[in-house]
């Protein structure tokens, strides 16, 4: 994997886990650098996904490659957006159609009118309980292992936004959406909400997710297609610099390139009349080589710049 960096797009198949995807990865990777035995591979180079998809999902899957993993910090807060099918009438334990039926009830009417009113109703700041079935921890151990355990413990509702919320009816027991929200949005508690405002109840029946922050579902690659361009040596990575087009960037002067990979902070001070205005309190900008390729990641905070990743 030695000399491969940057961000893949991948487009994750039904019935494999992301973890999954890193694996084929790594395969073709090895395959790609000659590398029959996994032992061989150099333990520098490191490989891993943004965003974790369930496997009953499919659509885009981030992975960042490299030095690619080093700005994984600076495109985990991204929104997303999902496409999917919600089936009416029938709860399950693990809130999409993966999990045991545990209640089911009458569907009543979705005319226009209702589904107009459920999508005001879920759109904006909303307060969410985290699913049992899910990877936050308590006391070190994922609630999805207590679930399987049948334990269930009091978790705390948090707020998410929906940004843009849409149905329509898809047939007589379901309703297809379109959702684009904030980090932290359960869809499987979204779909289970909304059966509880119906009074019937619901579930998760397929997901899908088209956007992660700046990258689109048409810039992705099914994984079986790029697995084998890397194993061909065709490699369709992002550079870092691409992958963070959505930030302002600053180009240096070349004097300036190694100062800034040594950590000399001081440099940003020298850098003000470019570094101003700053679009929002909290900007985060691009610091690129004369070449193009991104030197370092930096953070303005309380009117201050500083580095926040060299690479």
């Amino acid at each position: 994997m030695s000399g491969v960096n940057g961000i893949l797009l991948v487009d994750k198949p039904v019935g494999m886990t992301s973890a999954d995807v890193i694996r084929h990865l790594k395969k073709s990777l090895r395959d790609h650098n000659k590398l029959a035995r996994p032992d061989k591979v150099d333990k520098k180079e490191k490989i891993g996904h943004l965003g974790t998809l369930d496997p009953f999902a499919s659509g885009l899957l981030p992975i960042c490659i490299g030095t690619g993993t080093k700005i994984a910090q600076f495109l985990m807060a991204e929104n997303k957006a999902y496409t999917g099918t919600i089936r009416l009438g029938l709860e399950t334990d693990t809130l999409d159609a993966t999990g045991t039926t545990t209640h089911t009830a009458p569907i009543p009417p979705t005319s226009a009118a209702v589904l107009h009113d459920l999508e005001q109703r879920f759109s904006g700041e909303i307060l969410q309980t985290p699913p049992m079935y899910s990877a936050i921890k308590k006391n070190g151990v994922p609630l999805y292992k207590l679930a399987r355990q049948g334990v269930v413990i009091k978790r705390e509702a948090r707020p998410v936004v929906i940004h843009a919320f849409d149905l329509t009816e898809g047939g007589p027991e379901t309703l297809d959406f379109r959702v684009s929200c904030s980090k932290g949005t359960y869809i499987r508690t979204l779909a289970a909400d909304l059966g509880t405002a119906l009074g019937c109840g619901a579930h998760l029946l397929s997901l899908r997710r088209t956007a992660f922050g700046p990258f689109e579902i048409e810039e992705t690659q099914p994984l079986s297609s790029v697995c084998e361009q890397l194993e061909q040596g065709e490699i369709p990575l992002l550079s870092l610099s691409q992958a963070l087009s959505h930030y302002r960037s600053i180009s240096l002067p070349a004097p300036a390139v190694n100062r800034i990979r040594n950590g000399q902070q001081e440099v940003l001070q020298e850098l003000q009349p470019e570094l101003q205005p700053a679009s929002c309190p909290q900007e985060i900008i691009q610091l690129l080589a004369p070449d193009g390729s991104l030197v370092a990641v930096a953070e303005q905070h309380q009117q201050q710049w500083r580095l926040a990743r060299v690479l």
